[in-house]
């Protein structure tokens, strides 16, 4: 194994004919959204039904709370607020400072900086849930504006994230070859940027890795360790480990 040394290499280009999937409506991206939380909150509840303390699950929950939600509150606020009336963006905006302060809770929970017992964290949860759904079908009615709520343009048609990304990349091994093909290097970079110090997780490819790996030393210059764990020429497989300095 061969570990990593970022390299000034000549941009590769693109085969032709790729194209990028459809950004969702706003609509769509709160549908995945929510779909994920609540999937990740039942997980928790059923562990927590069981008698244990759920830590893995709620370490799922608050991390993708953190990365996914928040991140789409701060598109939405951005790219999307300046197109509601005023009186109504406050409104609006005081739903995300709640959506703030329970996705900070569940993660000051996940880090054992607050205590709680499960009992009352699935009450937390429930309640984060419902929250949630709440706010969404208010923000998309507010924004549709009197036209049908499906139809508002999402985050990402403005360019903001495409949350399509997380569950193809969450876990310890990521494939690039099951992302879009014009996307899959921003996927895998968003994924590295998430790693926590010290973790290890494992990039597959049909394709050669170099641009993951020159994006990421260029946004983290010495902050992550790569391994060549194969080097083509049908697959390449890297390990990529976030230093624990960085």
């Amino acid at each position: 194994m061969a570990e990593v040394k970022l390299v000034a290499r000549p941009e590769p280009t693109e085969p032709a004919g790729l194209t990028t999937t459809p950004a969702l409506t706003l609509a769509e991206e709160h549908v995945l959204l929510l779909g994920q939380v609540t999937a990740r909150a039942k997980e928790l509840l059923t562990a927590a039904a069981h008698g244990r303390w759920p830590a893995a699950e709620l370490a799922a929950l608050a991390d993708y709370t953190q990365a996914e939600l928040l991140r789409q509150a701060s598109d939405e606020e951005t790219l999307l607020f300046p197109t509601a009336p005023n009186q109504e963006v406050t409104r609006l905006a005081r739903g995300h400072a709640r959506l703030r302060a329970a996705a900070d809770m569940l993660a000051r929970v996940a880090a054992a900086e607050q205590p709680m017992s499960p009992g009352q964290l699935a009450v937390a949860v429930r309640d984060f849930a419902a929250q949630l759904e709440r706010h969404m079908r208010t923000e998309e009615n507010v924004l549709a504006s009197g036209h049908p709520a499906h139809d508002v343009p999402g985050t990402a048609a403005r360019g903001g994230h495409r949350h399509e990304w997380y569950p193809l990349t969450e876990g310890p091994t990521v494939d690039l070859d099951a992302l879009p093909r014009s996307q899959a290097v921003a996927a895998a970079v968003d994924r590295l940027l998430r790693m926590r110090r010290g973790e290890q997780v494992e990039l597959l490819s049909g394709t050669d890795l170099d641009l993951v790996w020159r994006e990421i030393g260029g946004l983290c210059p010495g902050g992550y360790q790569f391994t060549v764990l194969q080097d083509g020429p049908t697959q390449w497989r890297m390990q990529v480990t976030r230093r624990k300095g960085s």
